[in-house]
């Protein structure tokens, strides 16, 4: 304490303490500061300070993007998502949003590659073509996918390539994910693979190329926004799908409407929106946003920050495992002798199942087991629930982390550090304050 200010000096100082300085607001996004003075700055104790790991700052100082109401409008878009790109349109949903058993249209995230195209006319007169290592091309119109396949409904993760890229230091190129690049709707379809096999799978196919109708944002006719594509055998499986409904509703404009692919687990730039063309090819495809670093993760770790000259690259196929926190929201604060707490959150991953959640209250030092709700099908997200106990009042940090069937848990800190920022997935973390 200042000793040479008077008590009505003081108490002011230290109300005017409960806000963090800009210089910390500023930190919190990607960096984490020593935890001296952590305390001063809150203005209240921290139970179970001594645990804190070196070089992290209270989860309070995390800060959102940007939120141009009238883009979120136009595109019908909750106001509580975060806009993090206008060119392209880019747009997170906060973690506490995601707070529904299944994502609500209007907080669902949007992720843009370039300028959407406009659909006009009847959209079951939309046209789908298969070629290239098939029997024969074959275009299917909307109407007439509806008419010869099976119909299905599964509830199942999207998820941006890019999510969680703001977790990376130092910062990789892209938009600055937080957790938001992520929601869980129900998709209705038909299988990529009736559609596929009804059309003759060459025998010399291995891999699919995806095209859409959408325009590369420097308006020149003949360039390719993106065209990725994945192995033969995830496009077969089961749960990969041509979808036309969204949530039991047409398929948003916004979200590839009328005609989208969803091809759960990997990244979600293989889940083309607007889809026009299916290539089946002999080779892995080398579309825009398969090569070079675009979309790949190094074999061998590199150096955070180096150049990927001479480093070798693999395709991001599964994505990594990832939980967080719905409720309490991030800065939550809560009366004096607030005792228990109910948590509720949501965790997925890739391929791989979720086999168990984890929350901490205390830095990492004890872990307390979730309770998980059972999932509808492959690849829905695994919602959890828990109840903690807090010892005193002060500020408290909860952490998640979530463990796949293979025994892969989250890390601390974003891994694997690449040039472009994908597979951040540290454990989500937010501010609680009793007080």
């Amino acid at each position: 304490m200042d000793t040479t200010r008077s008590p009505e000096d003081q108490k002011q100082s230290n109300e005017n303490d409960l806000a963090p300085d800009a210089a910390a607001i500023d930190a919190g996004r990607r960096g984490f500061l020593r935890v001296a003075g952590v305390t001063a700055a809150l203005g209240v104790s921290i139970p179970f300070a001594s645990n804190i790991p070196g070089g992290l700052i209270p989860a309070a100082y995390a800060q959102s993007g940007g939120d141009p109401a009238e883009m979120l409008a136009e595109a019908g878009k909750d106001p509580g998502l975060s806009v993090i790109g206008d060119r392209p349109f880019v747009a997170e949903t906060p973690e506490h949003l995601l707070d529904d058993d299944t994502t609500p249209l209007e907080k669902f995230f949007v992720r843009q590659n370039g300028i959407p195209p406009e659909v006009t006319g009847d959209p079951e007169a939309w046209e789908l073509t298969i070629e290239g290592e098939v029997d024969e091309p074959v275009t299917f119109t909307l109407a007439e996918l509806k008419e010869r396949f099976e119909h299905v409904t599964n509830r199942m993760v999207l998820e941006c390539g890019g999510n969680g890229r703001s977790f990376f230091d130092p910062p990789a190129r892209g938009n600055q994910w937080t957790n938001g690049g992520a929601g869980c709707a129900e998709w209705t379809g038909v299988r990529l693979k009736d559609v596929l096999e009804a059309v003759g799978i060459g025998s010399a196919a291995i891999y699919t190329a995806h095209y859409g109708a959408d325009q590369h944002l420097s308006g020149e006719a003949d360039r390719e926004v993106i065209s990725r594509g994945v192995r033969l055998e995830k496009a077969l499986e089961e749960h990969s799908m041509l979808a036309w409904e969204m949530n039991r509703e047409p398929l948003p404009h916004v979200h590839g409407g009328p005609l989208r692919l969803v091809i759960p687990g990997w990244p979600g730039s293989a889940s083309h929106k607007w889809v026009k063309r299916i290539v089946l090819r002999d080779v892995e495809h080398d579309g825009p946003g398969m090569t070079g670093t675009s979309y790949r993760v190094p074999a061998t770790p590199m150096v955070p920050g180096s150049e990927p000259e001479g480093v070798e690259f693999l395709i991001l196929e599964s994505m990594p495992v990832r939980s967080i926190i719905s409720s309490p929201a991030n800065g939550t604060q809560l009366p004096a002798g607030t005792r228990s707490l109910e948590l509720r959150g949501a965790a997925w991953g890739g391929d791989p199942a979720i086999e168990n959640v984890e929350v901490s209250i205390d830095f990492g030092a004890t872990w307390q087991e979730a309770d998980l709700q059972e999932t509808r099908n492959r690849y829905d997200w695994r919602r959890w629930t828990a109840e903690v106990e807090l010892p005193t009042d002060g500020y408290y940090e909860i952490w998640v982390r979530a463990t796949d069937e293979n025994g892969v848990s989250q890390p601390h800190i974003a891994g694997n550090w690449n040039p472009q920022g994908y597979g951040g997935n540290p454990m989500h973390r937010v501010a609680v304050l009793i007080a």
